[in-house]
């Protein structure tokens, strides 16, 4: 089926708006669960912030409800290849946090002995096991590091296709080049028009990603989620070629860097604070010399490096930096949401699309849940002032 030349169904039990990593996810695991389900996205699938060229997976966080989302997330990265069935590029060299103060290390230790209760292997290493680690990092600059050997990276674009087609294979119906317009209560159903037609469903499920706010406000639900532009370069062929390092963060100033697909380079990249909302996407090479000075205290073997360019995309912020994930009280039909993963989106991904479907299904929070308990991170807790302490923000 050539899935941006039809018209949208009539009816669908559940659109699911967002052809991300987040949709694709979620389309999947509620086709599954044998919903039938329609999924729009208003360009190309992996368009947005899912078309970066890889996509951290870790489960080393602060929060216990995030430290369950990244490894369930894990194991279903790597059971890729058999379910849904494709090849993701999963790479498992580690997540590496370099922590510049001791007033770090207490926070990560913390966070370590918490980790490991709740099944991750990290562990706190000393200066030289990081250097050992990742041989760039300036050891004067720091007091110990956080590791966990089992996280990594893939390739966001085939885990949203990979998705995609098994939804597809399930009966669920894709259109690109669908943006919703508008959305409607009849009844106790939702008619989604779409340009290209309408349909009558259930249940709306909103994974836009950056552009959340707009989808969420057509449908009545107000989910606070502001589009910041997030950068990172890559190096020229370095000599001699680097070694195989984790996924290395300076946690002082969210300087990251770890291989390319070029065995001869690296990526490199930083969350410059300066950067206003919006929702540009074009490299700017401007920002280079912000992450020269980071790379420079972090990695000054790197300060001076070649770049070769580099890429733009957008994370989608919320006030507290974490997740919205739950599912609004509407009068007719069922407005379900997941956004607002402000950079952690792809490796929540699988978990959070296993939690939608048991959302919708009535499961969560039930002993015949099969996903992570979402329930800390529904978007009612800024009307309380209720805001989340995630700490290992990237």
């Amino acid at each position: 089926m050539a899935r941006s030349t039809q018209p949208v169904p009539a009816r669908a039990e559940v659109v699911v708006v967002g052809g991300g990593v987040m949709g694709a996810s979620a389309a999947f695991h509620l086709a599954e669960q044998g919903a039938d389900v329609l999924l729009l996205e208003a360009g190309e699938l992996a368009r947005g912030s899912s078309g970066k060229p890889v996509g951290g997976v870790r489960a080393q966080f602060s929060d216990p409800a995030n430290v369950d989302l990244g490894l369930r997330s894990l194991e279903l990265y790597e059971d890729f290849a058999r379910r849904p069935g494709a090849a993701i590029g999963l790479e498992q060299p580690g997540y590496l946090f370099a922590l510049p103060t001791d007033a770090d290390v207490a926070l990560f230790a913390a966070s370590v002995a918490m980790q490991n209760a709740r099944g991750v292997d990290s562990r706190i290493v000393d200066v030289v096991e990081a250097r050992r680690l990742n041989p760039y990092l300036d050891p004067s600059r720091y007091v110990a590091a956080a590791y966990a050997p089992r996280d990594g990276w893939a390739r966001p674009a085939a885990v949203v296709e990979g998705y995609v087609r098994a939804a597809e294979r399930l009966g669920a119906a894709v259109r690109t080049h669908a943006p919703m317009t508008a959305v409607e209560p009849v009844g106790e159903r939702l008619e989604v028009t779409t340009t290209r037609g309408t349909t009558s469903a259930a249940a709306l499920v909103v994974c836009a990603g950056a552009w959340s706010r707009a989808v969420g406000r057509m449908a009545g639900v107000e989910l606070p989620v502001e589009p910041v532009k997030r950068q990172i370069a890559f190096t020229a062929p370095l000599d001699p070629a680097p070694p195989r390092i984790p996924f290395t963060i300076d946690f002082g100033t969210t300087y990251y860097l770890h291989n390319a697909d070029d065995p001869r380079t690296l990526l490199l990249g930083a969350s410059d604070p300066a950067t206003p909302a919006g929702f540009d996407t074009a490299y700017d090479p401007s920002w280079e010399p912000f992450l020269r000075d980071v790379a420079g205290r972090a990695t000054p073997a790197l300060a001076d490096v070649e770049l070769t360019g580099g890429w733009a995309g957008l994370y989608e912020m919320t006030p507290d930096h974490d997740a919205l994930i739950g599912e609004a009280s509407a009068g007719s039909g069922r407005v379900l949401y997941a956004c607002g993963f402000s950079g952690h989106g792809f490796l929540q991904a699988p978990a959070v699309g296993e939690a939608l479907a048991d959302l919708y299904a009535g499961l969560a929070g039930t002993p015949a849940a099969r996903g992570v308990d979402v329930a800390a991170f529904d978007a009612g807790r800024f009307a309380t002032h209720a805001r989340r302490t995630e700490a290992n923000i990237i």
